[in-house]
């Protein structure tokens, strides 16, 4: 695992000797900040999928930098390093760089269980309301928008500096409930299993996904990408991979069993396509 995203960079280096013989346009992607982070592998694919229905040959690299949220978005913003970045959005973000306004994930990103530690069951079995859950203190990364959003409705939110740090947080009694999507929450329970669990009976939710981002002056990657999600909408190979990679994630989450708490998302756009109930998972809409 520690050695993976290694191979991949060294892979993309030897990939930029024979660029002018394969006669391809590279697309630099990110690399997540710890190596066993595989949180970018299903968007690099879908990425991938979308780039291959182009009429423009592309081949998408990986420049051996490893960067969070924000690192991404400050070497977009500069035309540096990457091309493209699979990033939580925001309206900020969305006027620093060009988004290409489809949901990576189907607005998984913003259905979240709770990682807590083994043994504190009984702290959650009387949260049902938004003022319970404001009882309880709960942990997100500090540049996150995920943190604004929690905060926006009142929720005590810990803050800290690091993806990883985070977990050792929970651990150590720094907070009490770790919001972490449907997608990403039982591969980290599966590196965590020793000290933690996932809470049984709450799920939360706010109107909240990924975009691709681009530089705002590369207008070619962005309507190629675009052109290449809506192919796979159309084709259903975007259903396909989606449900490849998340449709058993989906289903162990029992979403329809658990007690929803729904939140508010201030940071939305007006340009979000909540008209377009296609593009999300259980025909979501704006509130």
């Amino acid at each position: 695992m520690a050695t993976h995203f290694i191979r991949i960079a060294f892979a993309s280096a030897l990939m930029l000797w024979n660029i002018s013989a394969l006669c391809v346009e590279l697309v630099r992607y990110p690399i997540p900040e710890t190596s066993g982070d595989r949180r970018y592998d299903y968007p690099r694919k879908l990425l991938e999928l979308a780039l291959s229905k182009t009429q423009t040959k592309y081949q998408v690299v990986y420049p051996p930098i490893p960067m969070n949220q924000e690192r991404q978005v400050r070497e977009l913003e500069a035309g540096r390093t990457i091309d493209v970045g699979p990033i939580p959005t925001s309206a900020e973000r969305e006027t620093r760089l060009l988004p290409i306004r489809i949901p990576l994930n189907k607005g998984l990103l913003g259905w979240r269980l709770g990682l807590i530690r083994n043994g504190d069951e009984a702290l959650f079995s009387n949260v049902k309301t938004l003022d319970d859950l404001k009882r309880v203190r709960l942990g997100q990364g500090h540049e996150w928008p995920d943190t604004t959003i929690l905060e926006g409705s009142g929720i005590n939110v810990i803050t800290g500096a690091t993806y990883e740090g985070l977990f050792k947080m929970l651990t150590g009694k720094r907070f009490d409930y770790f919001p972490r999507s449907v997608m990403e929450i039982w591969s980290e329970l599966d590196e965590n299993k020793d000290t933690l669990k996932i809470e049984q009976h709450l799920a939360l939710h706010y109107f909240y996904d990924s975009y691709f981002f681009v530089n705002k002056h590369n207008t070619k990657l962005a309507n190629d990408i675009r052109e290449g999600l809506e192919k796979a909408i159309a084709d259903g190979s975007f259903n396909k991979l989606f449900e490849e990679y998340w449709g058993e994630a989906v289903r162990k989450a029992r979403l329809n069993e658990r007690t929803v708490i729904e939140l508010d998302n201030p940071l939305l756009s007006p340009e979000t396509p909540s008209n377009r109930p296609e593009l999300w998972y259980g025909h979501v809409q704006q509130r």
